[in-house]
């Protein structure tokens, strides 16, 4: 990891920490609490968590620490339960348990290695693959619907920024390559992509805080 790798995360981190202070405000503001609010600073909290991790022990070897796996599923698992309960709510208890689910096996499977390699490929697709779609076209709907200013499609652009490099990784930790991403190239635009990232939610989630004033 290169020292640019480093200041770029800790932008990052830094962004996390903006969006995770207005999350706070927008839900102590309300008199009626916006729950989701909670969903969605525990994701930002996870990925400014993680983020400082890398930036101090300085190498993305870090990525394959069975721990490292789990909070990966955290990450989408909060955005996607926001989400559901602010514009889908009577799904979201369902959605919640899915998710406990989701989160139970892969302790069991990633980060203690429990299972079968199919099995655990198999857990971290399904339950990876749900909260990831659900982070993509849920914004599209709510701003189709009119529940959403336009500006918070841009939850949708970093899902897809963050399932892009998702995607890369994967193939390169199964031992095969994603048309050009290479090694080499994954860890040259990750921490960059990190970082397009979080501005791209945080962009589509301020659209949304600023509108619902």
């Amino acid at each position: 990891m290169t020292l640019f790798d480093q200041i770029v995360l800790l932008l990052t981190g830094l962004t996390a920490i903006y969006i995770t202070v207005r999350f706070w405000q927008e839900y102590q503001a309300k008199s009626e609490k916006p729950f989701q609010n909670i969903y969605y600073m525990l994701s930002f909290i996870v990925l400014l968590v993680a983020g400082l991790l890398l930036i101090f022990l300085k190498t993305w070897e870090v990525l394959n620490y069975p721990f490292i796996l789990v909070v990966a599923y955290i990450i989408p698992l909060g955005l996607s339960l926001g989400l559901v309960t602010e514009f889908y709510n009577s799904y979201s208890k369902m959605y919640l348990i899915f998710g406990i689910i989701g989160l139970v096996l892969i302790i069991l499977t990633k980060g203690l290695g429990m299972g079968s390699p199919g099995i655990k490929a198999f857990t971290s697709a399904i339950f990876h693959s749900v909260g990831g779609l659900i982070i993509f076209f849920v914004p599209v709907l709510a701003v189709k619907s009119g529940k959403a200013p336009s500006g918070f499609v841009f939850v949708t652009i970093g899902a897809l920024l963050i399932g892009l490099g998702g995607l890369a990784l994967a193939f390169l930790k199964g031992g095969s390559q994603l048309l050009f991403f290479s090694a080499n190239f994954v860890f040259m635009i990750l921490s960059p992509l990190l970082l397009l990232m979080t501005l791209s939610f945080t962009y589509g989630f301020m659209k949304k805080i600023v509108a619902s004033k």
